[in-house]
């Protein structure tokens, strides 16, 4: 299935939407994007998110802002209470509904400032995301008016995060293009994203976007600002981050997971894009730091 653009029909009585998503399943990949801002905050469940070219662990209380046409898709692992259901609290809002917040009404230029800095992606704190849970269960029970006041007191609370972090790099901002581009752009994403554990080759990618390899490069390098073999570095040590700081599975092991079949090029391949080697990464994630 390649990457959708995802139309989100606006309620008749609200000029923003939401989705109160339940799954006794699991959360699928989904990999797609929207014109909207989205806010998710994901309950009672564990797993993978993947922003742009940004791939993280997620747990309960998981709070994430994506940014316009920033492709994305969270996929769960497991339940942390397995007699209940997987949970995604969704809103939806468009660029154009937020563009006074920053000129008009001068007290949320912190909250036009932060929707700015969330076009690559925002992971909001622990704290703040837990001093924002009850805030956003509630939104979705109050009718549209309160609805829309109780959303601005959730993105101004946000918006004084001084510890949410960027997900996506700049680099993988999506960038205007002819439709027929956008297509092949997508299918070619999609495919590294559902596979970047495998063997991929310029000449398979090529075929799927329809192109030669030559014109495969320049349109990732103009969608993305990087080459593929770059981009999917990005993918598995992002990946291996997130396996290294989720667990105790040894390293040898997590770099055949993500894709290496060699530990010396993932350990040179990690130091590259971390400065710190696997081992040090993981020590230095249980230590807080």
């Amino acid at each position: 299935m390649r990457p959708f653009l995802e139309r989100l029909a606006l309620p008749e009585d609200a000029s923003w939407a939401t989705l109160n998503r339940r799954l006794d399943g699991e959360i699928p990949f989904q990999w797609h994007h929207h014109p909207e801002f989205e806010l998710t905050m994901t309950l009672n469940s564990r797993g993978q998110r993947f922003i742009g070219d940004h791939i993280g662990s997620y747990d309960d209380g998981d709070l994430v802002l994506v940014g316009p046409n920033l492709p994305h898709s969270w996929c769960s692992a497991e339940k942390v209470e397995a007699a209940k259901p997987h949970v995604a609290l969704v809103m939806w809002f468009l660029p154009q509904w937020t563009a006074p917040l920053g000129g008009v009404f001068t007290e949320l230029r912190a909250v036009a400032a932060m929707l700015a800095r969330a076009q690559t992606g925002l992971q909001f704190s622990a704290a703040t995301a837990s001093s924002a849970r009850p805030l956003i269960e509630e939104l979705f029970t109050l009718p549209p008016d309160e609805r829309l006041i109780q959303l601005l007191l959730v993105l101004t609370l946000l918006s004084r995060d001084a510890e949410a972090e960027p997900l996506a790099s700049p680099l993988a901002l999506p960038a205007p293009d002819k439709p027929v581009d956008r297509g092949r752009i997508d299918r070619v994403l999609d495919h590294v994203h559902r596979h970047y554990a495998e063997k991929l080759t310029i000449e398979a990618l090529a075929d799927i976007a329809a192109l030669s390899p030559s014109g495969l490069h320049r349109l990732f390098l103009r969608h993305t600002g990087q080459s593929v073999t770059s981009y999917l570095a990005r993918l598995r040590i992002g990946a291996a981050c997130a396996l290294l700081s989720g667990g105790t599975r040894p390293i040898a092991m997590i770099a055949d997971d993500v894709g290496y079949d060699s530990l010396a090029n993932f350990n040179r391949q990690f130091k590259a894009q971390r400065s710190v080697t696997p081992r040090q990464y993981r020590q230095r994630f249980r230590m807080g730091g």
